[in-house]
């Protein structure tokens, strides 16, 4: 069991996911037992049983359902007899976004982690947060340092735990020890900076109404896109090389959960959020953003946005991440694109209408932070991009006209090969990709 670690449930929604797996685990110890099996001692060595919350409904369920769990007498006994009083719970960052878009997400998990901590202290439980970020903002990612000054107070407890995925292991950790010995300064530093001075609270009850207005808002805006608009998926595969991806061995499962299911909920988070980034449009990190920001400065309320990105670290980090996002994204290179792959006039409107959304996303993050261009005050960043922009341009024009003559002659390995390499430049380039 050591070896093993944790069983990890996803899409955890009852108490009952959890205790039908500490079930299984007791009647085959029983039965090892009674067949004079290795598993003798019903006393020690259980697997930790961690639900995963990862849909926007099961985060706004988490407190039911731990509370559930933990109110359970016979549950808690093992809890104190096998684990220490310690329970682990892990968050997904990649379907909540895919679910209710970036902003909603980001504030139902905030929200989630404050619940969690209470429901933890108040049963006597130590609670480690499991956090299951990916690379891109998408997917929880961006600046390890900044993603950790934002969570809410008491969520770190001297401890953390967060996945590394893809690309960013060999990024962080497989390119030089000094690097990775860096990397673990970070992790290190932001882990005690945030147990010994954790992040500050929103200061007033005002900053969590206009956030619950503005993940609502953003939530609604996302999913009248992506769920709601009928050619939107259509759109999405052919300007887009989300189908080739499914056809190339560079993925640790199918693009789809159900082959058959070709639907937004079916594509898995990280194909979807892998194929936008690919053109440069990194949508998943920014769309309703805008529509919500937008709304909120026209009702009257900058100022408040203004002081809450000022005073406010997860706000703040927040509004500099999707900046991040929006700076490196690049609308010639996505209409580049369109204007390649995509023949029919409804679906480029769709692409019209979507560029015009992130250029409102880009005014109103502007408005907020008071910024005269995206990353004004990263400036590392900002050199890191126009160095790195004129070799990406070209490998994505070439990627845009790959595409074409691939889906004119789908059979011809040339192209596929071709179509490979530049994804592996284009994810390179981009970084924090998958």
């Amino acid at each position: 069991t050591d070896a093993l670690g944790a069983y990890v449930i996803s899409m955890a929604s009852n108490a009952s996911d959890v205790l039908a797996v500490e079930l299984l685990q007791r009647e085959t110890r029983v039965m090892s037992a009674g067949d004079g099996g290795p598993l003798r001692d019903l006393t020690t060595g259980t697997l930790r049983v961690v639900p995963l919350f990862e849909t926007l409904a099961d985060l706004a369920g988490c407190e039911n359902t731990m509370t559930t769990l933990l109110t359970n007498d016979w549950y808690r006994k093992h809890l104190k007899d096998n684990h220490g009083d310690h329970q682990e719970i892990m968050l997904g960052y990649s379907d909540s976004g895919k679910d209710a878009g970036r902003l909603a997400a980001a504030w139902e998990l905030y929200k989630a982690q404050e619940k969690l901590v209470v429901v933890c202290r108040d049963a006597g439980v130590r609670l480690t947060l499991f956090h299951g970020r990916g690379g891109s903002l998408a997917r929880g990612g961006g600046p390890m340092y900044m993603a950790i000054k934002s969570q809410p107070p008491g969520s770190i407890q001297g401890q953390l735990r967060i996945t590394e995925q893809g690309e960013m292991v060999q990024a962080k950790f497989g390119i030089a020890p000094a690097v990775a010995t860096r990397q673990m300064e970070i992790y290190t530093t932001a882990t005690l900076l945030g147990t010994v001075q954790p992040p500050k609270p929103a200061r007033h009850t005002e900053w969590r109404s206009l956030m619950d207005s503005l993940a609502t808002n953003s939530c609604r805006a996302y999913r009248k896109v992506v769920y709601e608009t009928p050619s939107f998926l259509t759109y999405f595969h052919q300007a887009t090389p989300e189908g080739e991806l499914g056809n190339l061995n560079i993925g640790s499962r199918p693009s789809h959960r159900k082959p058959g299911n070709r639907t937004v909920s079916s594509i898995r988070a990280i194909p979807w959020i892998f194929a936008w980034t690919q053109v440069r449009f990194a949508l998943p990190a920014w769309l309703g953003v805008g529509s919500a920001l937008k709304q909120a400065i026209d009702d009257g309320h900058l100022g408040t946005m203004k002081e809450m990105y000022a005073k406010w670290p997860f706000f703040q980090s927040t509004i500099d991440l999707v900046e991040m996002v929006l700076a490196k994204a690049d609308l010639r290179i996505a209409k580049c694109y369109d204007d390649r792959l995509i023949k029919s006039p409804e679906l480029k409107l769709i692409g019209a209408a979507l560029r015009e959304e992130f250029a409102t996303t880009v005014r109103s993050v502007l408005a907020i932070t008071g910024h005269h261009k995206l990353s004004e005050n990263n400036k590392t960043l900002r050199r890191l991009i126009e160095t790195r922009n004129p070799v990406l341009d070209m490998v994505n024009i070439m990627q845009a006209d790959i595409l074409g003559n691939l889906r004119a002659d789908p059979e011809n390995e040339k192209f596929r090969d071709a179509l490979l390499i530049t994804i592996n430049g284009i994810a390179a380039g981009m970084r924090n990709t998958g």
